[in-house]
């Protein structure tokens, strides 16, 4: 399958970094409810919300140079 010109590459690695990215955001707070201790609902929105722009920032980073577009 032949890109289009223009059209950015996105890997495997990609796609994981954003799914762990993801997955992040809704398990860390709820797993830091479950087993040390009790949040309330919006410290768990807050939490997932900072863990969610975080692992953007770092995906942003990580992946900008493999991810431009081509020439």
């Amino acid at each position: 399958m032949k890109r289009k010109p223009g059209e950015p590459i996105y890997l495997k690695r990609h796609m994981l970094g954003l799914a762990l990215a993801l997955l992040a955001s809704i398990l860390l707070p709820l797993l830091y409810h479950r087993y040390i201790g009790p949040l309330s609902f919006p410290a768990r929105f807050g939490a997932g919300l900072l863990i969610a722009v975080g692992g953007a920032i770092a995906l942003y980073f990580t992946y900008r140079s493999s991810a431009e577009n081509e020439p």
